[in-house]
């Protein structure tokens, strides 16, 4: 797999995300309405990924640099966005791959935790992270009321 950083709204990001929003309205009945703006994925604040094989995007995810706030984030997380593997590319490990990518990313940007939000209608997501070391943490964001929403975190090795 061929991993290249690209924009938010690369035309390859535009079409996956468009997927996993898909995804998210099939499992939940909507889309992912937290707010989103290209430019929090542009370095050093951010990162946009796209996986490609055999030339085609098939894996996607982001983080974004969050600091504290009311929603819940604290100073030095890097928020995990858009995470999306397309079906036919499924149970190859990609996701692991552009996970520990984004992760090596917002460490050496100085991030200290990788945080993110996904649902209990998606647990190969959450057995995903719990794999790669995610806990539980306290609620953050636009879903942190709603009870179908999973937090999870992880200490990011060599940020600040």
């Amino acid at each position: 797999m061929e991993i290249r950083n690209t924009g938010y709204d690369h035309p390859h990001a535009a079409k996956l995300t468009a997927q996993v929003q898909q995804e998210y309205a099939e499992r939940y009945g909507d889309g992912d309405a937290t707010p989103m703006d290209p430019a929090h994925f542009d370095p050093p604040r951010g990162r946009f990924l796209i996986g490609y094989l055999d030339g085609g995007p098939v894996v996607t995810g982001g983080w974004r640099a969050r600091e504290t706030s009311p929603e819940g984030f604290s100073d030095g997380d890097a928020e995990l966005k858009r995470m999306y593997v397309v079906p036919q590319a499924r149970g190859r490990g990609l996701a692991r791959r552009i996970l520990a990518e984004l992760e090596a990313t917002a460490a050496a940007e100085g991030r200290i935790r990788m945080v993110l939000e996904t649902g209990t209608l998606q647990p190969e997501a959450i057995a995903l992270y719990s794999s790669c070391g995610y806990t539980p943490i306290p609620k953050f964001g636009l879903y942190r009321e709603d009870p179908l929403s999973v937090c999870l975190g992880k200490p990011l090795v060599g940020g600040a």
